[in-house]
């Protein structure tokens, strides 16, 4: 065999690793989108991916490392909005209301899962832990910083703002105003920004 032929059938070994690796990153996502992660099986996600269960454990041999690539995956498949734009809206309660309206979008588009992966991360540590890695739980905090600055407020009123901003951004405060008070969108938004703004005064 010569060294093209080696070469060649080298870089065919680890494209198919990859592919084999993205789609059993894939079938996990997807389960925990359907199921959620404490039903999501080893023997599920296998079939799912098309793949043995010993082939799951060869690429993720430990669960943190499987929830990595899960949830690497959907950073990839169903990204959360792009708030670095929002700090570029100068008015603190348009900045909010634009903010609200499209993260409770992203909410809407991935209410299965998001409610799945809050149930089960309690009893699944390496989740939490993967997530913490991967930076969601920053970002969250990054967003409350984003619309939290823009008002302006210091002390009490500052902590209020942040503490307000903090509950609007939470999946179960979306979840709770719209799917069971029956608010829409925009009035759910429109609520919490009028709320933001009491909490300056």
């Amino acid at each position: 065999m010569s060294a093209e032929e080696r070469s060649y059938r080298l870089r065919k070994r680890a494209e198919d690793m990859e592919e084999t690796r993205r789609r059993i990153a894939k079938a996990t996502f997807e389960l925990h989108a359907t199921v959620g992660p404490a039903h999501a099986t080893i023997s599920a996600i296998a079939d799912r991916a098309g793949v043995q269960r010993a082939t799951v454990y060869r690429h993720y041999p430990d669960d943190l490392s499987l929830f990595l690539a899960c949830v690497g995956h959907g950073y990839e498949a169903r990204p959360p909005p792009d708030i670095e734009w929002w700090a570029e809206i100068a008015d603190p309660e348009e900045r909010p209301r634009r903010a609200l309206t499209e993260l409770y979008g992203y909410f809407a588009d991935n209410e299965r899962l998001w409610s799945n992966v809050l149930r089960d991360m309690p009893q699944l540590p390496d989740l939490e832990r993967a997530n913490k890695q991967l930076g969601t739980f920053r970002l969250w905090a990054h967003m409350r910083e984003i619309l939290s600055e823009s008002w302006g407020a210091r002390g009490r009123r500052r902590a209020l703002v942040g503490a307000t901003i903090g509950h609007a951004l939470e999946f179960e405060t979306w979840r709770s105003l719209v799917r069971r008070q029956e608010l829409d969108d925009r009035t759910a938004v429109e609520l919490l920004v009028s709320m933001v703004r009491c909490a300056t005064r």
